[in-house]
This record gives structure tokens, sequence and C-alpha cells, in this order.
């Protein structure tokens, strides 16, 4: 799934990773970090919040943002979320954090959650592709 998104993903786009704490966004995003090519060590944003990625090291421009600490979506602009984003696709965890990026026609918003809580095994991903995506993820 992660090789899937960086082949699509374009600057300016939002991939919005949901779920509970363990239920894999951190590793969703270190596999499309991964196919976008970066080879080093992909960090868990939890406590510096935002970690960039820039060319060569990525195909392109990218933020990695992982929200949860935030109390106040307000906190998301005052870490200057939209000068990051500028000209960057932004992957972010805990979106409801800072507000949500569901608004955003470019978002992917995707739901992850452990199947052994449905009584399965793996994971499951409901996936929720806005307008600029939908002719790219069908």
């Amino acid at each position: 799934m992660g090789r899937r998104i960086a082949m699509l993903l374009r600057a300016g786009d939002v991939v919005a990773l949901e779920g509970g704490l363990g239920a894999g966004k951190t590793t969703l995003a270190r596999a499309i970090i991964a196919a976008l090519g970066h080879k080093g060590e992909v960090p868990s944003p939890t406590f510096a919040i935002i970690q960039t990625y820039d060319p060569p090291s990525v195909r392109l421009p990218l933020v990695h943002a992982d929200f949860y600490r935030l109390e106040d979506p307000m906190e998301a602009e005052e870490l200057g979320l939209d000068d990051y984003r500028m000209g960057a696709a932004l992957i972010a965890e805990w979106p409801d954090h800072a507000g949500g990026f569901d608004y955003d026609p470019a978002c992917l918003s995707i739901a992850i959650e452990n199947a052994s809580e449905s009584g399965g095994d793996g994971r499951i991903a409901i996936v929720r592709p806005g307008p600029d995506w939908l002719e790219r993820w069908t």
C-alpha cells in the first residue's frame, strides 16, 4: 500500500493517517517514505512533531508530521505547518489533533485498525480519497 501511495503522491497532497496507538500509522508512513526513495532511518516524529525529507533522498519534498502531542489545532499553525507544506506532500499522523484535513481536496484519508479488534489477523485500512485523488486511486 505504501508503494502504491508513493507512486501516486504529488506535491500539495495530504495523506491523513488515522487510527489508535499501535494501529500501524508510522509503519505505513515509513513504507511511503521508503518507496519515495529514502534509504536512511525514518524516525517517528512523535517528539519532533515534524520531520522533513527533501530531494535527492526522496522523489519529492515531503513533510511527515505526528500531531499526537498537540492539544489545540492552532498549535499546528504555530509550528509553521503551512510553510512546511509549500511545494511538499504531507503525511499526517493523528490529523484530527491538527484540525483535520478532510476539507482538502488533495487529502487521502486512511483509517487503520488492527483486525484483531474484529476477530481477524493483520490490519484493516479504510481509504477515503478526496476529489483530487479519485482518478488516481481508482
